[in-house]
């Protein structure tokens, strides 16, 4: 198994293009090439992390958080980052991050949080924008199924709940071959006119290469006539932060009670109870407070999140409850999400949990 084999895999879960532009996922030290032998999966990839590896004989470490995100103008063990690259490149140990793309994940990071909360009707709090593509492609009549077919089985057309989703209408096309051509209609040197459909789908950006490669391919022109088009529309499959029900109404003080325990942490920070009962939630794992508004613009009765800042408490007002769980304990299960989706792909490959509390954090 190499490693491209497996970063692959997470890949089709957490696509790179899903990550935010601050962010580093990726394969950050090693080979694609390179022969995995133990997959060691973390929150945090630190010197310990990296010693654990060695003791468990796991040469891919596969992280949440990125332990490089910005540029490095030397790595000469001043601090721990370049600690930790140095120990891993000597142990012939790649690492490899899956970060803001998990986050925004439909079954990522978030989705894992709603359902240790029993949360239902889910959906993305904020979705992202500037994601869906158009693609429009002429073909004759006659072949437009099997061009459908192809679009549809590389990934475009899916709409919501719904697939196989196209406009299709007809026209005329004209053209004229030249001597280098190999036309599959018309004469070289004539003008052709050929009935034709001009197929639209959407699709999201990252399936854009397959998708094109997969019309290609099925298209019967020597050379295929197409566009693709960038779309304002939102793609509600993916996104910051998720908003769902609790099943019953409960009340808040005893929500936040079982928050502390569900979550297993040892402080929940929260603004006054200005509602008597929870149900709507809102919540983000990690660094949250930015999606403050989008959580009370979806009437979320608290959301939940961590790094809230002590001004930023008051933005609450009156309209929500803010529960801050810390940035660890509401990302710390981020790392049995990985580990379950890798066990489930790979069952008989050596796929270790780490051990290590990574939390810098401590309380008394």
């Amino acid at each position: 198994m190499r490693v491209k084999e497996i970063t692959a895999f997470l890949e089709t879960i957490a696509p790179l293009s899903y990550q935010e532009n601050y962010d580093n996922s990726g394969l950050l030290v090693g080979a694609p090439e390179q022969e995995v032998k133990g997959i060691l999966v973390t929150l945090d990839c630190i010197e310990d992390i990296v010693e654990e590896a060695i003791r468990k004989e796991c040469n891919l470490i596969v992280t949440h958080h990125p332990i490089i995100f910005s540029g490095l103008k030397r790595i000469s063990s001043n601090n721990h980052i370049e600690r930790t690259i140095i120990k891993a490149i000597k142990n012939d140990i790649a690492i490899y991050a899956i970060h803001t793309n998990l986050d925004n994940a439909k079954n990522g990071v978030n989705a894992r949080i709603a359902e240790r909360l029993g949360l239902v009707d889910c959906k993305v709090l904020t979705p992202k924008k500037d994601f869906l593509r158009q693609l429009a492609v002429y073909c004759p009549i006659s072949e437009s199924g099997k061009v459908r077919k192809a679009l549809f089985n590389a990934g475009a057309g899916t709409i919501g709940n719904y697939d196989n989703c196209s406009f299709n209408s007809k026209g005329e096309g004209t053209f004229r071959a030249n001597e280098k051509c190999n036309p599959h209609v018309g004469e070289i040197g004539e003008m052709h006119v050929e009935e034709e459909i001009r197929i639209e789908v959407v699709f999201p950006k990252n399936n854009e290469s397959a998708i094109i490669s997969a019309m290609k391919k099925a298209h019967p022109y020597q050379e295929v006539a197409y566009q693709i088009y960038i779309l304002d529309n939102i793609y509600k499959n993916i996104g910051s932060g998720i908003v769902g029900e609790l099943k019953l109404k409960k009340n808040a003080e005893d929500f936040i009670k079982d928050l502390k325990i569900t979550m297993r942490t040892n402080c929940v920070r929260y603004t006054n109870l200005i509602k008597d009962e929870i149900k709507r939630v809102a919540l983000c794992g990690g660094s949250g407070s930015f999606l403050l508004l989008a959580a009370k613009y979806a009437k979320a009765d608290i959301f939940i999140s961590a790094d809230f800042k002590y001004h930023e408490f008051f933005n609450a007002e009156k309209d929500i409850i803010i529960a801050d769980i810390g940035h660890y304990e509401s990302e710390q299960f981020t790392k049995d999400l990985i580990y379950d989706l890798l066990i489930k792909k790979f069952p008989k490959f050596a796929i270790r949990l780490s051990k290590v509390n990574t939390n810098p954090i401590n309380y008394l």
